[in-house]
């Protein structure tokens, strides 16, 4: 789901920016007048478990895979405005460490899973619990979720004029159905372990086990992702909208690979561990700085 630099050009690129700017705000501000807040290190080690979860790609039908978005598990665990400041973070270091999504369409890809899959999907979770019970309001949500990021995806390529709408839609909507069903299964699952008292806010093992299962998936798993192009990138290629070019920025470790190193699966795995320890200790400043400026106040 991660939009290349390639895919979209012109006006959708800054509109979609200062969507996401003034959403990531409006996080930020309803994360401080938040009673109940997460920890900075429970908050880390969440960020962390998300963006291992994200470079774990599962293959779906015609040769197409799938990743976990993670805004509703993020939403869930953390709380709605953390959820979003999670995903937000994760998706904006994956673009300019990892080269995963493009710098110049940044403000679309925060406000495809950002936004809208953190926290619309986190309030559609809130709004269903009551009703359907935790585990199948997350399903539900976690699957919306996906789907809605799809359609936000497919406006914003028929916006650019690379394919119409009446094209991408069903094509995107069609495929990440599929997606979707991976994310509801994957985020029931993490929610019945890291909602569960001896690891929620105030255990010892709060932040030790996502963060264990962050390390091992990054390090261990993640050189057996699948190498299927994701949702978008078969749609891109199905309907030749997907591009190659030299993105607009580099980062360090392109594509999760260190260039220093030749061994493949070594180099994704040295890649996926450094990005695990880049996010906790990004999020962890992050709690640390909206706590300091709480205490302020």
């Amino acid at each position: 789901m991660h939009i290349p630099d390639s895919m979209l050009h012109g006006a959708i690129c800054p509109v979609t920016a200062a969507i996401s700017v003034a959403g990531v705000v409006a996080a930020t501000w309803l994360a401080l007048k938040a009673e109940s807040r997460p920890s900075a290190a429970r908050f880390a080690a969440i960020v962390a478990l998300i963006f291992a979860g994200q470079m774990m790609n599962f293959p779906i039908s015609n040769g197409t895979s799938g990743h976990l978005l993670g805004g509703v598990l993020a939403a869930t665990l953390l709380g709605m405005p953390f959820g979003v400041l999670a995903v937000a973070l994760v998706v904006t270091i994956q673009s300019l460490v990892f080269a995963d999504g493009g710098v110049t369409v940044l403000g679309a890809n925060v406000l495809n899973m950002a936004l809208l899959g953190a926290g619309v999907g986190g309030w559609l979770q809130q709004r269903l619990s009551p009703l359907f019970g935790k585990y199948l309001a997350t399903a539900v949500a976690a699957w919306g979720s996906v789907v809605l990021a799809a359609f936000a995806a497919s406006t914003e390529l028929a916006i650019a004029g690379q394919i119409s709408f009446a094209q991408v839609l069903p094509a995107m909507l069609g495929t990440h159905a599929w997606i979707g069903l991976g994310e509801a299964l994957i985020s029931v699952a993490a929610v019945a372990v890291l909602a569960n008292s001896w690891v929620a806010e105030g255990s010892k093992m709060s932040v030790a086990v996502p963060l264990s299962i962050a390390v091992v998936v990054s390090f261990l798993l993640s050189p057996f992702a699948s190498g299927f192009p994701d949702g978008l990138e078969w749609v891109g290629e199905q309907y030749q909208f997907l591009h190659e070019s030299a993105p607009t920025f580099v980062g360090a470790m392109p594509d999760y690979t260190i260039a220093a190193i030749s061994n493949e699966s070594l180099s994704t795995s040295l890649a996926g561990l450094a990005g695990v320890a880049i996010i906790f200790i990004v999020g962890f400043a992050l709690v640390r700085g909206l706590e300091s400026t709480v205490t302020r106040r």
